[in-house]
């Protein structure tokens, strides 16, 4: 039985649209080997930025996070965020 040619992608996109819409199995072969790469579905850390608290302000960070439903350092870098753009509209 012969296999379909796979198209050239431009972009992740692209490729991600034409699986959605398409079998696999008229591409690969049970026989053949497929090469999977998920690097491009990682985001890049952009930084670290280590800060110490005292540990009671850990201890709340930790709680208040946890009722918002969202991890401290993720609460942390929003508070940070809305920080500094408060700071840039004056």
């Amino acid at each position: 039985m012969t296999k379909n040619k796979l198209p050239k992608f431009k972009s992740y996109e692209d490729e991600v649209k034409f699986w959605d819409a398409h079998d696999a199995t008229d591409y690969f072969d049970q026989k053949d080997a497929v090469i999977l790469d998920f690097s491009k579905t990682q985001k890049k850390k952009e930084s670290l930025l280590t800060v110490r608290l005292q540990p009671q302000l850990k201890i709340r960070l930790n709680s208040v996070a946890q009722d918002m439903g969202t991890q401290p350092s993720t609460l942390a870098r929003m508070w940070l965020m809305e920080k500094l753009k408060s700071l840039h509209a004056i």
